[in-house]
């Protein structure tokens, strides 16, 4: 289940030991969101001096914390296995329906559904809902012992489709589909660069960074001696990193947050509901078309996950950081991370319904 337990995958029916570390996640994940809360709401200007702190729109300690989480597990993918990802049809086209064609829709549904009345809020959800998965999306599969290969190959392709159809989408389902049904129609300004920045920072650099890392690892010590030995030194940094960057979201909004608590919950119930519907969707037509607990589990948290810090750059840029639809963005990450902490166990208990693959590790 780790993210820090990077030994060779144990042989099937052996359990794999799990680290204190990784053993109580979800408490460390707790307290990493009520210190950031915390800190957000009675240290004065904290925020202020964090949100200072940035290139363009591209937060340095979000970039920071989100490179050393993604960094050990990023240098744990075989990349030398990714072709036969790549050329699995199934597990290619489920994902790219479920990120492109039902993800948007739902949450464009759910906007609407839950926020009719409230413009700002609406038009930021369906803003998250287009940022699609990046970063988190990762460790989340690493945790739920999905095929890393897998999810590293998805995010890559995901991310380039993000660059070419995050405005356009972003033109359908504010302007041209509204007005098509009768609804108020928002207009939404936003440079494919902009897009670009944020794929760069938040998977270019970490995923460069691994694969260079399991080249020149392999090349000196072996596959063997690496992934026994090197990995388990590295593994537990991306926890540590989830853990810093949860800290850094919370820590930015804990005031805004706060002090609006209805406003948050408001927000909060669709997002509770897209997440859990687009996972257990996800699971239930993996299984369907018969691909592998590992393949299913990367496919779900690729459709459930969501590029909250893209969504939450492009609300501010647009609609100014006071705003209600920058304020969605950043309750977006705030929900996703302990429902998909909740989804990671609950993907684990799923595995008895599905066919394994036979080199990976089975935990308890």
């Amino acid at each position: 289940m780790t993210a820090s337990n990077a030994t060779p995958a144990p042989a099937i029916g052996k359990p794999a030991r799990l680290s204190t570390l990784d053993k109580y996640l979800a408490i460390w994940i707790g307290l990493a969101m009520v210190t950031g809360l915390l800190l957000g709401r009675w240290v004065p200007g904290i925020a202020d001096a964090l949100d200072i702190i940035t290139i363009g729109s591209v937060s340095l300690p979000i970039a920071l914390g989100l490179l050393v989480m993604m960094y050990p597990v990023l240098a744990k993918v075989r990349y030398d296995e990714v072709g036969h990802v790549a050329r699995d049809a199934r597990t290619m086209t489920l994902s790219l329906v479920l990120n492109w064609l039902i993800g948007p829709a739902l949450m464009f549904t759910l906007a609407w559904v839950f926020l009719a009345d409230l413009p700002e809020y609406r038009t930021g959800l369906i803003i998250v809902g287009l940022a699609r998965c990046i970063a988190m999306v990762i460790i989340w599969n690493d945790l739920a012992c999905g095929d890393r290969e897998a999810v590293a190959v998805l995010v890559a392709i995901n991310s380039v489709f993000q660059v070419l159809a995050f405005a356009l989408l972003g033109w359908f389902y504010l302007d041209l589909l509204p007005g098509w049904l009768g609804l108020t129609s928002t207009g939404l300004d936003v440079s494919p660069w902009q897009i670009a920045g944020s794929v760069l920072v938040f998977l270019g650099i970490p995923l460069a960074a691994g694969y260079l890392t399991r080249r020149i690892g392999e090349a000196r010590w072996g596959r063997g001696r690496y992934e026994s030995e090197f990995l388990p030194r590295i593994g537990p940094w991306a926890l540590y990193g989830l853990l810093f960057t949860v800290v850094i979201l919370f820590a930015l909004q804990g005031d805004a947050i706060t002090s609006q608590p209805l406003d948050v919950a408001r927000i909060a119930l669709p997002l509770v509901v897209y997440f859990t519907v687009m996972w257990g969707g996800a699971m239930l037509l993996a299984h369907r078309i018969g691909l592998t607990y590992e393949r299913s589990t990367s496919v779900a948290f690729t459709a459930a996950g969501n590029n909250f810090e893209l969504a939450i750059a492009v609300a501010i840029a647009v609609f100014g950081v006071t705003s209600g639809q920058a304020l969605a963005g950043v309750v977006g990450p705030l929900i996703e991370v302990p429902i998909l902490v909740g989804l990671v166990y609950v993907s684990l208990w799923t595995r008895r319904f599905f066919k394994s693959s036979p080199d990976r590790p089975l935990h308890p």
